[in-house]
């Protein structure tokens, strides 16, 4: 039985466009002991799991690059002649399934120097299903972002168009892209750590969002495919222009203030209700109402008691309802059930532990936390987690008794947090 692919959160933004960049498998094979070519096999079946998955989700159009005209013919002998046997075998035995699901297959790339036999496989796959337009699948082969413009600029040339006639629009028409929907990739995923595109579509992914995968390429997957998806749903894409969205305007050094007061209760102003001081705390962060602050106080209050006695059900109840006032009033696209697990598991983790050698775990979840409420990429919210968990590791080691330094420290910490967070969010 196939296995069920895991559904997005509502309201997430997929991509029309991706790009893959599968680097990487000569590396898991080697570390594994295995052949280079053991490798190209694995990332095969790994491609061909993703591009499902991806079709599956309904994601209009992918481009995966196989060999880049910089490379591939200083390869091996035998490893070329193994890409080029599988590259062949890959075409005969998933050219009926792309053709029933509705894939366009399109080559990129030059046209002069790859063996007349893969030359052939990919004009009759190009053929067969030129009138498919559910998906369109790139297939990057001797491919190179350079070469595409300069090959383009010839055949402009070579049309005899007037100089003043040239605009971005006409130079479309002459890409290897040219006359699909969606030629400029909204996101390009590389793998193995590598952290360029090494010029993958490089006229049209002038604007397009780039995730960087640590995994080499036969260890990804739709998983992985899924968690690169939800880091571009998070980002918020200004293509260059004013954000003119206003978000929230809370002041750092205020409610670092107010909440480190919280955390200490003896700094509560005298004839102060707990309930009415964590109120203007919360107006101070999210900016809500007087009365809307006071009812998300309530249940952020009773959230925390709760968790302090491991009633973490009763705790994640209350939680949510928190998490549906600060939604509602803040039109933040984050599901409350999902912000709800990773506050939780945060508090979990972090929970009475002073020392940041063990707060490891606790830190990932804070930067989940942190790029699904405020709707940023993971990448954006390490720094601002970092800082989290280090306020609440001096918060930990003041209230074990180690020092009023370690408030000092936390204080510190946090004026540091609030400002990181401001700095992505305002």
């Amino acid at each position: 039985m196939a296995k069920k692919l895991a559904s997005f959160p509502p309201g997430t933004k997929l991509p029309d466009h991706i790009v893959i960049i599968p680097d990487g498998n000569r590396r898991w094979a080697r570390a594994r002991n295995l052949t280079p070519m053991d490798g190209h096999s694995q990332g095969l079946k790994t491609m061909i799991a993703t591009l499902k998955a991806a079709r599956e989700w309904g994601i209009h159009t992918a481009t995966v690059w196989g060999l880049s005209t910089e490379n591939w013919l200083e390869r091996p002998e035998r490893e070329v002649k193994f890409l080029m046997k599988i590259i062949s075998k890959t075409i005969d035995d998933y050219l009926k399934e792309a053709d029933r699901d509705g894939v366009r297959l399109v080559h990129l790339g030059r046209k002069d120097r790859l063996p007349k036999v893969i030359l052939d496989k990919i004009k009759y796959a190009e053929e067969k299903t030129k009138n498919n337009k559910k998906y369109i699948l790139n297939v990057a082969l001797d491919y190179g972002g350079q070469n595409e413009i300069i090959r383009a600029v010839r055949k402009l040339v070579e049309s005899g168009v007037e100089a003043n006639k040239v605009d971005e629009k006409l130079l479309d028409s002459f890409m290897d892209t040219h006359g699909q929907p969606y030629p400029y990739p909204d996101l390009i995923i590389r793998t193995s750590g590598e952290q360029r595109t090494s010029g993958i579509l490089l006229w049209q992914s002038h604007y397009a969002e780039t995730y960087w995968e640590n995994e080499h390429f036969p260890s990804f997957g739709p998983d992985r495919l899924k968690l690169a998806i939800l880091d571009f749903s998070r980002r918020r894409r200004r293509f260059g222009g004013n954000d003119a969205v206003e978000h929230l305007t809370f002041k750092p050094e205020v409610t670092a203030r107010l909440e480190l007061a919280w955390w200490r209760l003896a700094k509560v102003p005298e004839g102060t209700r707990f309930r009415d001081f964590a109120a203007d705390y919360l107006k101070e962060q999210y900016g809500l109402s007087k009365e809307l602050a006071k009812d998300a106080a309530k249940h952020l209050i009773t959230a925390m008691v709760e968790g302090d006695k491991k009633e973490w059900k009763e705790a994640k109840k209350h939680l949510k309802r928190f998490y549906k006032i600060i939604k509602s009033h803040l039109k933040l696209a984050f599901e409350p059930e999902i912000v709800t697990s990773l506050k939780v598991k945060m508090w979990q983790e972090v929970g009475g532990r002073d020392d940041t050698a063990r707060t490891v775990d606790a830190e990932e979840t804070a930067t989940d936390l942190l790029a699904e409420e405020y709707r940023m990429s993971t990448f954006q919210a390490k720094k601002a987690a970092h800082l989290r968990i280090l306020a609440e590791v001096e918060r930990n080691k003041a209230l074990a008794g180690m020092g009023e330094e370690h408030w000092i420290r936390a204080s510190e910490y946090l004026q540091k947090y609030y400002r990181a967070l401001k700095e992505r969010v305002a």
